[in-house]
């Protein structure tokens, strides 16, 4: 097995993508784990859909991530490993990827993985018309299956970073609707789903390589932030994610608390078609009147990074930390910007918050007091994650929102490309021609320096058209129980359930 050095990951990603405050590990249990058991806390349900190929929610592909593989999927450091595929390799341009299959990899129902699966799942992923079902397969030209272990992917253009989007689940031909029926080939299977209350998981036996720690996996959701540490201290959850700081602050020392960052950019989104976010002018006063350290010193006392585009820091080589100075807070500049927009008395709007993230929950609350200030009114309108996926994120009817973006895949363009005007993914409206032609020629070079620098160029594009209100990456605070070990943070919004062992 060949791991992705020739344009390592690593060099894409910083080298400390995720910091453990805490000793999550310990004397992992080799015994058998047949009654073995552990419940995670997840903060919603998945309502977004079961298919790996069209889930949005971080949430959603979070939980995914464990039940299906691609040809390569990424490890804790970052780097693309070999997974449905025992070896790959790309031609000198870029634009053919071969890929060699694993010998006997074992799907849930029993069959076993051909070439013929991998065709018709990367296939699905074109699309049937002009639209690809997955944005970055635009760019296949054709799949190919000259014998029965390799497949080949002809691109339309040359693109060396391409290998990043082969983490797509791989599904059984005659079972592409993951909908309905969840088949993967990852170390959990899916058991059973009750709507609102739970998610179980257990482990494949036939799993290709290491096999799970833990025998059964209940993911219950808790919506409501405030019962989090009850859950915990009461012991129905041992396990939950993104805890704020005061939550975290309340566990007993029954838990651990393990320190890593989010991996995603918390901002105040704006959408852009909207009055009078339709105006730059409103938009950068909004910027200078953001303080963004009180905000973090209120959500998260003073931890997490800040962030001046759509950019985490864990892409390393495509952070710009000289973009979080591109709108320092200046009150007077505020004013006058929305006085030359035609608001000298201010205006009112609505940010639109899924009430099950605190952390977004308590931004909106500081940005609100904060804006008061320049005579702007805000309203916080609290919803369930579901109305937010539909009402906000597909159905764009909103004016602005708190959230974070993660990165699908391990790529700059997973973080740029929802910004380019036609892009379904584009929720906030952004429509800028120079933006757009500034990323079509990030996407076609295929010299990375070159490639890098058209990247930066899009991220100052979106700081200084203040396309929204940027803030953080968030601080990832998670309480293990003791009893657990093996939590790894990932530089993507994952979590990885077979690591997880009994001490």
């Amino acid at each position: 097995m060949r791991i992705f050095s020739k344009k390592t990951l690593a060099l894409i990603l910083a080298s400390s993508m995720a910091v453990t405050l805490c000793s999550c590990a310990g004397n992992k249990a080799k015994s058998d784990n047949t009654d073995s058991l552990i419940t995670i806390g997840i903060p919603q349900d998945l309502d977004d859909g079961l298919d790996p190929h069209t889930a949005e929610g971080a949430g959603t592909r979070e939980v995914l991530f464990n039940i299906f593989e691609g040809l390569v999927k990424p490890d804790s450091n970052g780097d693309l490993k070999c997974a449905v595929a025992s070896d790959y390799n790309i031609n000198e341009d870029g634009t053919v990827y071969t890929f060699t299959l694993r010998d006997n990899v074992k799907f849930h129902d029993g069959s076993t993985v051909t070439v013929e699966d991998v065709k018709a799942s990367l296939e699905k992923c074109m699309g049937n018309g002009d639209e690809p079902l997955v944005a970055s397969f635009g760019e296949v030209l054709k799949v190919e299956t000259p014998d029965d272990k390799t497949v080949e992917v002809y691109l339309k253009e040359p693109d060396t970073d391409f290998l990043a989007n082969m983490t797509v689940a791989i599904l059984p031909k005659d079972h592409l609707d993951a909908s309905t029926e969840l088949i993967g080939t990852g170390p959990y299977k899916f058991v059973s789903r009750s709507p609102q209350e739970n998610i179980i998981l257990e482990s494949f036996d036939d799993y290709w390589g290491e096999k799970a720690n833990i025998k059964k996996v209940v993911l219950k959701v808790v919506a409501d932030a405030d019962t989090i540490v009850m859950n915990l201290e009461g012991g129905s959850v041992d396990l939950m994610a993104r805890l704020s700081t005061s939550q975290a602050s309340q566990l007993s020392d029954k838990f651990e608390v393990c320190e890593g960052t989010m991996n995603l950019v918390q901002a105040l989104y704006l959408n852009n078609a909207v009055e009078p976010f339709n105006k730059k002018e409103v938009r950068q006063a909004l910027c200078y009147a953001t303080d963004i350290k009180e905000i973090m010193d209120f959500v998260s006392d003073g931890k997490g990074t800040e962030t001046g585009s759509s950019m985490f820091p864990a892409f390393g080589k495509y952070y710009m930390e000289e973009l979080n100075d591109t709108y320092n807070t200046d009150l007077d500049k505020a004013k006058e910007l929305l006085s030359e927009a035609g608001y000298p008395d201010g205006f009112e709007f609505s940010i639109t918050v899924p009430g099950n993230y605190k952390q977004h929950v308590d931004t909106a609350q500081v940005i609100k007091e904060q804006y008061k200030k320049i005579g702007v009114n805000v309203n916080i309108n609290l919803v369930e994650w579901d109305t937010w996926l539909n009402d906000v994120y597909m159905g764009r009817e909103f004016e602005a929102t708190v959230i974070g973006v993660d990165a699908s895949q391990l790529t700059a363009s997973s973080m740029l490309q929802r910004f380019v005007s036609d892009s379904g993914k584009n929720f906030i409206n952004y429509n800028n021609p120079e933006y757009d032609e500034t990323y079509q020629k990030a996407a076609a070079s295929v010299k990375d320096d070159e490639k890098t620098e058209y990247y930066k160029q899009c991220e100052r594009i979106l700081s200084e058209d203040a396309a929204n209100v940027y803030i953080q990456d968030l601080p990832n605070l998670v309480a293990v129980n003791k009893k657990f070990g093996g939590y790894e943070f990932y530089p993507l919004y994952v979590m990885d359930f077979s690591k997880l062992y009994i001490k």
